[in-house]
């Protein structure tokens, strides 16, 4: 950084940032090129911390392991992380471990990144059935999250997975994939064997709209139909259009994307080989979820899941008709979105699920802005969009932080060195990104090894996920 005379700030900006996910890696990118930067107006000093034993946050425990997308951002997130002015400061939680004051005592600015990780919630009868569970809580096993269990309950023949974004689809793929496919991926061994012994061979994709309103991408979408010997079913009473579907599908090339790829499917369904594959997958429009149920022979367990049919009503929105469906299934998840968690000491909206703020400046009870403080990503503005959106969120609270900087509270203890005598003080097992550097290493030679071993299958593996929290961390501090 520049050493400029006529900086307007006395020292380097000590600049906290919580959270190490896309939005975090972002923001710290965005600062270090900031114009204020590079014109010598201001030096910077940026420390990443993450709960996490290792970087990515969403990236590596909230997509897809065969996500098309996943190796690319990756590798932007490890160039900006590499070039090593930025600190990553990893296995260490917010809240316990340090706290607000904490940071202010060591930072001028503290920058939340924490994302969303919870499901939201879907307030209908039996969904506390067993049998029932959150996709963002699959999601966190299949990609080897180190806080949660190592098995998970695949029982069931018959799926219901209720959503149509996204994380619905990639839920829905995850079900009914052959396990042998994703080989390929950084899936755990645990994974794997649990998916490998499924007895899965249907599952259904429920949404309350239209094909013309689904929140998916073209991309999720086409990942569908790479699935080895399994059917995508679609059914001819699900695809109904109103005006606002047919003004969508004129004026959104993504949209039209969509519903031509849909509506293809649908056509091309019954020109498929002789051979009926061995699982299927469905996709279902226009169904509301009215309620799950169990039955005398598995009370206590799912056993179903009704639906009552909806119809479009000119604005590209729904009405119930009154018709109701059963299917009977023996699981049930449901994948309508995330919900960010509250922060301690930091106002919370629950209704939202995020911190209020105002431009990425935090609020306090009476709506002012707490000096220093700032949010960005699904924290600042809730779990909705795209990875690449976190970008605008992180450039609005940058360049509210540079506006603020020379009435930010300043810290008490400014020098790098302090916050790490205080985190060995308290016994922290802190990691940083040369230990990121084993891990991934460490995860790679996994991969290596076992396709030497296997090489007779004609599978490489790249990389195999270490999951337990305490193994990631020893191969870290080596």
């Amino acid at each position: 950084m520049s050493n400029s005379a006529e900086s307007t700030f006395p020292r380097p900006l000590r600049v906290a940032i919580v959270g190490a996910g896309p939005a975090g890696v972002y923001a710290a990118d965005i600062l270090t090129k900031s114009n204020e930067v590079k014109e010598g107006d201001v030096e910077v000093s940026i420390d990443l911390f993450e709960a996490y034993p290792a970087p990515y946050g969403l990236i590596r425990y909230g997509v897809a392991p065969d996500h098309p997308r996943i190796k690319g951002i990756v590798n932007a997130l490890h160039k900006v992380l590499d070039r090593g002015d930025i600190r990553f400061l990893g296995n260490v939680t917010y809240g316990r471990d340090l706290t607000l004051h904490d940071f202010r005592a060591f930072y001028d600015a503290v920058i939340f990144s924490t994302g969303a990780i919870k499901d939201a919630d879907l307030d209908i009868p039996g969904i506390g059935l067993e049998g029932s569970f959150g996709g963002a809580d699959f999601v966190s096993w299949y990609d080897g999250h180190p806080d949660v269990a190592r098995d998970w309950p695949l029982e069931a023949k018959d799926i219901a997975v209720i959503g149509n974004g996204n994380v619905a689809l990639d839920v829905a793929r995850m079900l009914v994939k052959h396990a042998d496919e994703l080989l390929v991926t950084e899936i755990p061994d645990n994974v794997y064997r649990a998916l490998k012994d499924s007895p899965v061979t249907d599952v259904h994709v429920f949404g309350r709209r239209g094909p013309a309103q689904v929140k998916f991408t073209p991309l999720e979408l086409r990942e569908l139909s790479h699935a080895k010997d399994v059917d995508i079913v679609l059914y001819p009473e699900d695809f109904e259009f109103d005006e606002a579907s047919d003004e969508a599908i004129r004026s959104n090339n993504q949209t039209r994307t969509m519903v031509n790829t849909l509506t293809n499917w649908l056509v091309e369904e019954h020109a498929e080989a002789d051979e009926p594959s061995s699982r299927r997958l469905h996709l279902h429009f226009l169904h509301s979820p009215v309620e799950i149920h169990d039955d005398a022979e598995n009370p206590g367990k799912v056993a179903g899941i009704k639906f009552e049919r909806m119809r479009l009503d000119g604005t590209g929105n729904v009405k119930g008709t009154g018709e109701f469906i059963d299917y009977p299934v023996q699981a049930v998840y449901r994948a309508i979105g995330y919900h960010g968690s509250p922060l301690d000491e930091l106002e919370y909206d629950a209704r939202r699920g995020i911190v209020p703020n105002e431009g990425g400046r935090v609020l306090d009870a009476e709506g002012n802005p707490v000096p220093g403080i700032y949010a960005t990503g699904w924290i600042k503005r809730g779990p909705v969009g795209l990875i690449g959106h976190t970008k605008g969120d992180a450039l609005e609270t940058i360049g509210c932080l540079l506006e603020d900087r020379l009435t930010l509270p300043p810290a008490q203890n400014p020098d790098p060195q302090a916050i790490i005598d205080l985190l060995q003080e308290r016994g922290i097992e802190y990691t940083t990104w040369e230990g990121w550097i084993k891990l991934d290493a460490h995860e790679l030679a996994l991969g290596a090894e076992w396709s030497a071993a296997e090489s007779a299958n004609g599978i490489a593996r790249e990389r195999i996920k270490v999951v337990p929290r305490e193994d990631m961390i020893e191969i870290s501090r080596g």
